[in-house]
């Protein structure tokens, strides 16, 4: 009844014929992306064995690649940074991710672990069942039946815990799985209106869990790999999370349906908690006794101790990433931009925290973090529990030539970022929390001398960038050079 859709999970049979298949040929690796430069392309990486394996396994799967890039096409702007064309995982351009407070559909970042499924809404339906008293099946006419369900409508920002990583890759590198480690910058996150209703009212119409029930595990119909296995993508979340209702089941963003990239027809939004556990396309969901066993549970998105890599990891040296620590980026301008100014430079960026806690200050040094200055709270966005603050601020910088801008954010219970990002380094290169650093060549126009400069380029219509290429006339006449001489001691000294 869907294309691009199988239930692995329920096909034990067709899990092992897809492991048959895989084992049995040979794949190209995966590409390494971080000791070198990172490719210049858009997309930067394709993805090209994850579109084999789709090939290999055929049937549903062999069009998904060509129709998730179809889809990307259709529904993002044209403008994205397509960090990987399959699956896809892409972010809006530095200039464009707080244009505005509410970020609009087109331009939400996207991380997808597999192709994006084409589901027929009239065909659709989630089972609830696992270790709950009646498990029962919902369409989505059902749980939009008011007199059943009370709606519920939530801003809520999105976070990838990979935002920022990056800053680790080009310091230090770490675990380069192309889709568990997309190289991302500072755009993976995003805020929207969603409405749905509370997941807890859906577990309380099949009569609530039973004994021992303590997790909540959603399977999305995308298809995910892992050593050569071929699954459904799965995670879960406590059921404490579910019952102080900040799990939401949601067919709207936006004011518009589900884009089919974001998870058409319904999907999960867990507030305060990394992206990974809003689950999209929902098609079910099971009460279980433990966190989920499912590789990107159990295996992936794990905070490892910084002696941990490649070298001695295990599975359980590694922290479940739930909640996103206190973070905030500067979004303008950017690392290496020359900035021409009269004694301030305008930055504008994001803030934010999870787990329900919100930005309660932001701060901004010129000079690499000796001196902060607190943007004022009028220049900072509506104060929201599960959501980012956006803010702008024009930054005191009376110095000229090369400075470091660092930006941190003070939370509501008083958390704050690490100094440097070599303090949040961690082999698989999640939550770069660390103070955002970029360097920038200021140009302080209010000082007599660079004014005066700045002019004799506009009056010979010499473009002042790049900052690079040489000077294209004289710095100094020779009278004004000699004169300099006459009135000053030689360079070299005397001998007495």
């Amino acid at each position: 009844n869907v294309a691009s859709f199988v239930e692995w999970e329920n096909y034990p049979a067709k899990k092992a014929a897809a492991h048959k298949i895989l084992t049995s040929q040979t794949f190209p690796p995966n590409p390494e992306f971080q000791l070198g430069p990172i490719p210049a392309t858009n997309p930067v990486l394709p993805g090209t064995h994850w579109k084999m394996w789709h090939h290999a396994v055929g049937g549903e799967l062999d069009r998904v690649p060509d129709d998730s890039w179809d889809i990307v096409q259709k529904e993002k702007h044209p403008d994205m940074l397509h960090l990987l064309q399959f699956p896809y995982n892409g972010e809006p351009p530095k200039r464009l991710v707080t244009d505005q407070e509410i970020t609009p559909n087109p331009l939400h970042f996207v991380r997808n672990h597999g192709g994006i499924p084409i589901i027929d809404r009239r065909d659709y339906s989630f089972l609830l069942d696992g270790l709950v008293a009646e498990p029962r099946s919902f369409t989505l006419d059902d749980i939009m039946d008011e007199s059943r369900f009370p709606r519920m409508e939530k801003t809520v920002t999105m976070q990838c815990s990979g935002t920022r990583r990056i800053e680790q890759i080009l310091k230090y590198a770490g675990q380069g799985d192309e889709v568990p480690q997309a190289p991302w910058a500072e755009g993976a996150i995003g805020t929207a209106r969603y409405v749905g209703i509370s997941l807890k009212k859906v577990v309380k119409a099949c009569g609530g869990l039973a004994e021992g029930a303590k997790h909540l595990e959603f399977y999305g119909a995308d298809t995910y790999f892992k050593d050569d296995k071929t699954m459904n993508y799965l995670v879960s979340v406590p059921w404490a999370k579910v019952k102080a209702n900040e799990v939401m089941l949601a067919w709207e963003m936006n004011g518009e349906p589900l884009p089919r990239i974001h998870g058409y027809p319904l999907r999960i939004v867990v507030f305060g908690y990394i992206g990974a556990r809003s689950v999209k396309w929902l098609y079910r969901v099971k009460a279980i006794r433990e966190p989920s066993r499912a590789p990107v549970q159990s295996q992936e998105y794990l905070y490892f101790p910084q002696q941990v890599g490649k070298h001695n990891l295990k599975m359980t040296d590694g922290i479940q990433i739930q909640e996103m620590p206190v973070s905030s980026a500067i979004m303008s301008p950017w690392t290496k931009q020359v900035v021409i100014h009269n004694g301030s430079i305008r930055c504008k960026g994001w803030a934010y925290s999870g787990g329900g806690r919100w930005p309660e200050r932001v701060e901004l040094s010129a000079d690499g973090g000796f001196n902060w200055y607190a943007v004022p709270v009028e220049k900072l966005s509506r104060k929201r529990r599960w959501t980012w603050r956006t803010w702008e601020f024009d930054l005191p910088c009376d110095v000229e030539g090369w400075v470091e801008v660092v930006c941190r954010c003070w939370d509501n219970a008083l958390n704050t970022q690490p100094p440097d990002v070599r303090t949040a380094w961690n082999w698989g290169l999640h939550v770069t929390s660390s103070c955002h650093r970029i360097s920038l060549y200021s140009v302080n126009k209010s000082r007599p001398a660079t004014r005066a400069r700045l002019a004799e380029f506009e009056s010979k219509g010499i473009p002042f960038g790049p900052i690079t290429v040489p000077l294209a006339f004289p710095s100094q006449s020779w009278e004004d050079y000699e004169k300099y001489w006459a009135s000053h001691d030689p360079r070299d000294a005397e001998d007495d």
